[in-house]
């Protein structure tokens, strides 16, 4: 492994291991998907969201792990389990590390094998990407459970 594919692996383990810990930290399941006015999506669809997410984009498309996403399902999604949430986070977990250790060095230099934004990217620039937009969301999810888990 590179040390970019080690870095952003690193990232991405201290990130879904945060996500982990602020479901956690919640007093109740329900507090979990709770919304109120001004919070357009709960702490468990960001985390739906985030796994589904990095499954798709890492898993699937780099990994061939055979994920399939359901992304409306994703924020429509409501009152799964908190343990399933924590067992989602595991198996993003567990398809980064089966994908990121193998993938060449020459992948991360070559465009990314699938169209997000409607322009070419390298992968090591999207696999960047994946990294700030999970440190967004889980900015959201520790400020959701400070404002309705009353911690």
């Amino acid at each position: 492994m590179n040390l970019a594919t080690e870095s952003l692996m690193a990232l991405y383990n201290r990130d879904l291991d945060k996500l982990a810990e602020e479901l956690k930290q919640y007093p109740s399941e329900e507090s979990i998907w709770k919304v109120q006015e001004g919070i357009a999506n709960s702490a468990g669809n960001l985390c739906l969201h985030l796994c589904g997410n990095l499954q798709h984009f890492i898993g699937a498309v780099l990994g061939k792990t055979g994920y399939v996403r359901n992304r409306d399902a994703e924020f429509a999604s409501k009152n799964i389990p908190r343990a399933t949430l924590l067992e989602q986070i595991a198996q993003t977990k567990a398809a980064i590390a089966q994908t990121l250790p193998i993938l060449p060095h020459e992948q991360l230099h070559a465009q990314y094998p699938v169209d997000v934004f409607g322009r070419p990217m390298t992968t090591v620039y999207f696999l960047m990407h994946l990294a700030t937009h999970l440190g967004y969301h889980l900015g959201q999810v520790n400020y959701h459970r400070r404002l309705v888990g009353s911690r």
